[in-house]
């Protein structure tokens, strides 16, 4: 196969933690065809979607750690159309650019891209949990979103909790996710103000959720894999931050689903396959969910290191199983075509 990663610049992985990189160490071990490419390098020549690649050039062992592939392996540029590709692989980081989707629209058909863009546009945001029916907010807590600051500060007040979390709707790893408190509310007025206005006079819209008791202690992130879970880890924060997020200093502990997040993932897994999310990391605190990632679900190095499985080998198993079912489908319409002409 041949397999397209659009994400990130080579030089931005961490050669030791991240998940795109023992994605394509994987697909490099397999002999599998690998390059990379930016949103900004996509271009159309001669009405073909084309991408300005960086291509992993082939090795005759490829070494077994990250580390030692990402030090040894060589890479070359290449303009290469993105319809000859098996598989494109979204790892772009948040916020989602619309008009790479927009680039990608003309070879949807044509390739496997996970996830797919319908599924992507649908899910890239923190809007997303509301799709899941939860009228009793069993396993969603409490959401509002809203760029009308009386509204908010109003839902403060009337909360029976004295605390909440606030964050950005388009916030991704962590970032503006902050705690506050009913006792400093004369500190809230100047926060919203921060959050939601912008120099330029347009406003942003923010999130406001219900605080689960126990989040101080950490949350849980499951990777999903069409539909199942295939591997957690319990994220505990910092002295010095209460976010678990280990870009924000958390840390990893292993992790075993609990009956409630079992019945988490079963509930929500038919409508990440139904919305072609077949690759995805949720949230979860105290067997509620809080986000579903998307773009670029991270996870598995850490995962594997605590639980020490290869979870990235699910993921290409799963990968190349649906490149093959449909390269069967394809064959299989090509003869009958012929046995028509044929008649």
């Amino acid at each position: 196969m041949n397999i397209c990663f659009l994400m990130y610049p080579w030089e931005e992985i961490d050669p030791e933690n991240d998940t795109s990189l023992a994605l394509i160490h994987e697909c490099a071990k397999r002999g599998h065809g690998v390059v990379l490419c930016t949103p900004s390098n996509l271009t159309i020549r001669n009405s073909i979607t084309n991408a300005f690649c960086t291509v992993v050039n082939k090795m005759d062992k490829v070494p077994s750690s990250l580390k030692s592939f990402y030090k040894k392996a060589t890479l070359r540029e290449e303009m290469l159309p993105l319809a000859g590709f098996d598989v494109i692989f979204m790892r772009a980081n948040p916020p989602l650019d619309p008009l790479m989707l927009n680039f990608l629209d003309s070879v949807k058909d044509d390739v496997f891209i996970v996830n797919s863009l319908q599924g992507v546009r649908e899910a890239n945001n923190k809007l997303y949990t509301a799709a899941f029916e939860d009228p009793n907010n069993d396993i969603i807590p409490v959401t509002h979103v809203s760029k009308n600051k009386r509204y908010l500060i109003r839902q403060i007040k009337e909360s029976s909790s004295d605390r909440m979390i606030l964050k950005p709707l388009n916030g991704f790893g962590g970032s503006g996710v902050i705690l506050i408190e009913k006792s400093a509310m004369s500190s809230i007025n100047s926060l919203l103000d921060f959050y939601i206005a912008n120099a330029d006079g347009t406003s942003n819209y923010v999130i406001l959720q219900e605080y689960i008791e126990g989040a101080d202690m950490g949350d849980v992130r499951i990777l999903i894999l069409n539909g199942k879970p295939i591997g957690a880890m319990k994220r505990v924060p910092g002295n010095d931050d209460h976010r678990s997020n280990v870009t924000a200093g958390g840390s990893v502990q292993r992790h075993t689903l609990t009956r409630k997040e079992k019945e988490l993932c079963k509930h929500i897994g038919p409508k990440l396959v139904k919305d072609g999310l077949y690759f995805v990391g949720i949230d979860v605190i105290g067997g509620k969910l809080i986000e579903v990632n998307v773009m670029s679900p991270g996870g598995i190095t850490y995962i594997n290191k605590v639980n020490k499985v290869r979870l990235q080998e699910k993921v290409i198993d799963f990968v190349e199983s649906q490149v093959h079912e449909k390269t069967r489908a394809f064959d299989r319409i090509a003869k009958l075509r012929k046995t028509v002409e044929d008649a």
